[in-house]
């Protein structure tokens, strides 16, 4: 399986297992838990199989209320078929960063949990990355999860490229790519953002005028086209070469031509 992009810790604390609890009992807090999808609870409650729920899992805070952790869709599931009572795995004495740490502990090892999901839980549970990274975000007025003018929809490349070269990096993609094209959603494609990440990282030091980066890239053309240029030269380098590492190479491979051009030799960097 897939490692975690986060490690999680929880301190010690009481656990009760294999306890009935009210349903109507139970609350949701939207900060320590992903979107519910009300889709999905319909699916689960049209073929439920009561012995075949498990526990779901649920903090008890010290004020008494529940908050499900874990199951929330079959908790509401069991609310849709009527059913009072679901079995649960209960948790004393936690926060709400706590409960959100529990989360992704509960879903370190799942593909259910979104990207998007982990990201926004993770921020809640005061994961050192996510925080690092809505931090620069914030500093330039985007948001994370869809692609618009205000919001970048590439998560995962934004996750990576903090992980892998640190937030200073991002923050420096993000004023590069804002220089040449402007705040368009196309500006904020991921594979823009890795491949000129990647130059940045590598010849960051030597390149002392972001500014005349943004004007040479734009002069190439607008972000549609490096987008395309840079799935076509991926492509025609074969199948094994068409993934999303091997375009964003090639992106950085065009942040470089762009860089050089009419550059003497001495200048260039490789």
């Amino acid at each position: 399986m897939a490692k975690s992009r986060f490690e999680y810790v929880l301190p010690d604390h009481r656990v009760d297992y294999g306890v009935e609890v009210e349903i109507d009992t139970l609350q949701i807090d939207a900060e320590a838990q992903r979107q519910l999808n009300p889709k999905r609870a319909q699916n689960i409650a049209d073929g439920l199989i009561v012995d075949a729920l498990g526990s779901i899992v649920v903090s008890e805070r010290a004020d008494g209320t529940r908050y499900v952790v874990d199951g929330m869709h079959r908790k509401e599931a069991c609310r849709l078929r009527g059913l009072r009572t679901i079995k649960a795995e209960i948790h004393y004495g936690l926060t709400q960063q706590q409960e959100a740490t529990l989360f992704l502990i509960k879903n370190r090892e799942s593909a259910k949990v979104s990207t998007l999901d982990e990201y926004r839980v993770g921020l809640t549970a005061g994961d050192e990355l996510c925080v690092s990274v809505d931090r620069v975000l914030k500093a330039h007025k985007l948001g994370l999860g869809s692609s618009s003018t205000n919001s970048v929809g590439a998560v995962s490349a934004v996750l990576r490229i903090t992980k892998q070269y640190g937030w200073e990096i991002l923050d420096r993609t993000l004023n590069v790519v804002e220089a040449a094209w402007g705040r368009d959603k196309e500006s904020w494609d991921g594979v823009i953002l890795g491949g000129v990440a990647m130059f940045l990282n590598r010849h960051g030091a030597e390149i002392d005028d972001d500014d005349d980066l943004a004007k040479r890239m734009l002069r190439k053309g607008l972000a549609a086209r490096w987008r395309s240029e840079a799935l076509t030269r991926a492509s025609n380098g074969g199948y094994n070469n068409s993934g999303t590492g091997s375009r964003e190479s090639q992106c950085y491979q065009m942040v470089v031509e762009c860089w050089n051009k009419g550059r003497t030799a001495s200048k260039r960097i490789s």
